[in-house]
């Protein structure tokens, strides 16, 4: 099977289009972890220190996804 221009200018768009997603959704999931757990924190009178030490590694796995992420879609 060989892939004609066309074909694969469009899978790539495709790839770069999801890739897309992936990235604003991994964002979202950050932003929303972080917000909902500084949130819950306050109701139960929890230290944010405390809190945040809590979700950091949590969040370093994000962040560390987002960058790899980031690094596929540049290379597009």
């Amino acid at each position: 099977m060989n892939s004609t221009p066309d074909s694969t200018q469009t899978s790539f768009q495709s790839s770069a289009e999801e890739l897309a997603e992936v990235i604003e959704q991994f964002e979202q999931y950050r932003e929303r972890l972080l917000s909902e757990t500084m949130t819950t924190a306050q109701r139960a009178k929890l230290p944010k220190k405390t809190v945040m030490a809590q979700i950091e590694p949590e969040l370093a796995k994000i962040d560390a996804a987002l960058l790899s992420l980031r690094q596929q879609q540049a290379a597009l």
